[in-house]
């Protein structure tokens, strides 16, 4: 598994792989087929207050990450998480729009993939198939 990161506005490769883009809103400038994404997974970014948090306190990337991580766990964000996972069996770009290339969710993302952080509680592999017997449980009531 490979997983890159990098901008949006930067041209595509096709050594890309998978584009997937990591970011709530789409980039400004940007048309879809100048992007060539394959997949937007909004539900992977951070919400708004932290999002907005973090670009008033630039030098507080370890609480964001810590944060960040933590919203990984919301509903919302598991089937982004685990179609993440699936993505990164193969070659993935994921795509951001932000300015630092070194402080940003998608980088977040690519640590968590690479396994250089722990994932939080409730995602991962393995959390996948736990993930999809809740789902059916839920379902048979």
């Amino acid at each position: 598994m490979t997983v890159v990161v990098k901008r949006v506005y930067e041209a595509p490769a096709s050594r890309d792989g998978a584009r997937v883009l990591v970011d709530r809103f789409w980039p400004r400038g940007l048309s879809k087929a100048n992007a060539q994404i394959d997949h937007w997974l909004k539900d992977l970014a951070p919400s708004d207050e932290l999002r907005q948090w973090f670009h008033t306190h630039p030098d507080g990337f370890e609480t964001f990450r810590s944060q960040y991580l933590k919203e990984l766990k919301r509903p919302e964000a598991e089937a982004a998480v685990e179609e993440l996972y699936r993505l990164a069996k193969k070659r993935l770009t994921l795509l951001f729009a932000y300015k630092d290339e070194e402080h940003n969710n998608a980088v977040v993302l690519k640590d968590l993939l690479d396994g250089r952080r722990k994932p939080p509680s409730g995602t991962g592999p393995a959390a996948i198939g736990a993930g999809r017997v809740r789902r059916a449980a839920r379902r048979a009531r």
